[in-house]
Formats: structure tokens, C-alpha cells, sequence
């Protein structure tokens, strides 16, 4: 089992180097097909006073603007896929909802994984475009660190478990991923008896079906002791040396709130390994 269709979901220049170095690091794992893609949001035009009519000047200086880094990013993803000998192609979507548009949305949830950048703190549009990839796409989406800098084995794999639907969905996402690691381990936090799950028995289960897929793994639950569970799963990221946290998205489905679950938000805002997320 393997990932065959990857893209990697390009936004800036800023970020472009790390995250295709990461993207080709996986294409040549998985002996995969790799499609850059990028949206060329169309932005609100600037009115002109007084009669509060679109500036023609400013929409095309906008234009260009997004044109031109639209190019800018193409010629990057063509030159390291065809310096790295990766099969690959470009699509370029022109949009004015982001990465919510039918045709990229479509372009996503034809892969069986997506690679994303962190969002950078110091760009607040950054956050908005994972939001959108991980609610419209319905596939598993590989988060890249902002702080990412070379692209190594995943060895040592850490699955944030509370057995609801979207931690169930995210570890057969990671299947290729897990097969392929050194030792994966369950993680639970503060582990209680519902619906989901029993808590003498959290992660378990789901351990002994990993391990028939023949798969190294061992089941770890742990009290909080006061500190918030995203602290706890972080401390154990570092503690480990994780290379890959697999774990549930959560959050309300309208599009405009988008919120994440606490551990998700957190995470998302302070993560150190790469991440698999799904929903």
C-alpha cells in the first residue's frame, strides 16, 4: 500500500523550497505521481471615490501580481521535480474562494495525500488555506512545519488516540506511513469509558489491528496532571523525537467556523514534527 497521487498544495514563494522538499522526499518513497498545485485567488477590487466604482488600475495591478506569482511558483515545482526525476504536472486554479473552489476541490479530493505548509504565524492568510484544504478535501493532508528544513526518514510515529471517528480515519490514512516506521506508538491522554471506547482498554484494540498489518507498535495512556492535553501530546513529541503525529481534525463544518478542537488548534499553531490529519 502506498501513497500514488500526491499534491502538494503551494500558496507563496516564501515556503515553496521546504515544503517540495518534504512533497518529493514522499513522491520518491512511494514511487508516486506529484501535482503542484496553487490557487490564484482573485482578490475584491479596490472601489475608487467617488462614485465608489472599481479601480481598474488597482485590479489590474492585482492581477499581475497574482499572475506573476503564480509563475514564479510554477517554475520553482518544475525545476526540482525535473532536477529530482519526479513525474509530476502543474495545475493552477483561478479563483475568488481560495482553495474551496470546485476545481481545486476536485484536484484534491483525487489524491491520496495532500501536503500542506504549517500556517505561519506571521501571515494571517496562511491559516485560513489549511483550514479550507482540510474541510473541503476529505483526504488525508500532510502538514509540513514552517520551521521544516530537511526531509528525513519517519522512523518513529506517534498516534494522538481518542477513538472517535476522526482519530480512526486519520490512522488508516496513515497506513503506508505506519507500515514503513521503525515503532509507532498510541497515545491516549486521560483515557475515560464512553461511547467511543473503554478506558481499560483505550488503544488497544486499534493496536492489535495495526499489529496484524504487521506493524511495530505499543500503547501508551497517560494522566494530564493539570496540564491541558495539546501540552501533554507536545511534550511527548519532544520527549520521543517523533518524527510524524498522526491525529483527528476537528471542527464545525460551516465554512465560516472554521474552529478547531482545542488539541487540534493548538497543534496547529505550535507544531514541531510533521503531521497527519484527517477528518
Amino acid at each position: 500500500m502506498a501513497y500514488k497521487t500526491i499534491v502538494c498544495v503551494l500558496s507563496n514563494a516564501r515556503n515553496a523550497d521546504n515544503l517540495l522538499q518534504c512533497a518529493i522526499d514522499q513522491a520518491r518513497r512511494n514511487d508516486a505521481h506529484l501535482i503542484g498545485l496553487h490557487v490564484e485567488q482573485v482578490s475584491i477590487a479596490p472601489l475608487a471615490a467617488p462614485m465608489a466604482m472599481p479601480d481598474p488600475v488597482s485590479i489590474q495591478a492585482l492581477q499581475d501580481a497574482a499572475r506573476e506569482t503564480s509563475n514564479e511558483l510554477k517554475g520553482i515545482f518544475e525545476e526540482a521535480c525535473r532536477r529530482e526525476g519526479i513525474s509530476c504536472d502543474w495545475r493552477n486554479v483561478v479563483s475568488m474562494s481560495g482553495y474551496g473552489a470546485g476545481s481545486s476541490t476536485d484536484i484534491l479530493r483525487c489524491a491520496d495525500l495532500i501536503v500542506a505548509a504549517q500556517a505561519d504565524p506571521s501571515y494571517a492568510s496562511d491559516d485560513s488555506e489549511i483550514e479550507q484544504v482540510l474541510f473541503e478535501s476529505g483526504r488525508p493532508v500532510l502538514l509540513v512545519p514552517y520551521i521544516f528544513t530537511t526531509a528525513k526518514p519517519i522512523n518513529r510515529v506517534l498516534i494522538g488516540w481518542n477513538g472517535t471517528r476522526e482519530a480512526t480515519r486519520a490512522v488508516f490514512d496513515a497506513l503506508p506511513f505506519l507500515k514503513k516506521a521503525q515503532s509507532v506508538e498510541v497515545f491516549t491522554v486521560d483515557p475515560e469509558t464512553s461511547g467511543d471506547q473503554a478506558a481499560d482498554l483505550a488503544g488497544a484494540e486499534l493496536a492489535a489491528t495495526l499489529a496484524r498489518h504487521g506493524i511495530k507498535v505499543n500503547v501508551v495512556a497517560v494522566a494530564s496532571e493539570g496540564l491541558s492535553p495539546a501540552t501533554v501530546l507536545e511534550n511527548r513529541l519532544s520527549d520521543a523525537s517523533i518524527d510524524l503525529l498522526v491525529i483527528g481534525a476537528y471542527g464545525k463544518s460551516r465554512l465560516r467556523e472554521m474552529l478547531f478542537g482545542g488539541v487540534t488548534r493548538t497543534l496547529l499553531d505550535s507544531m514541531t514534527a510533521l503531521t497527519l490529519m484527517s477528518r
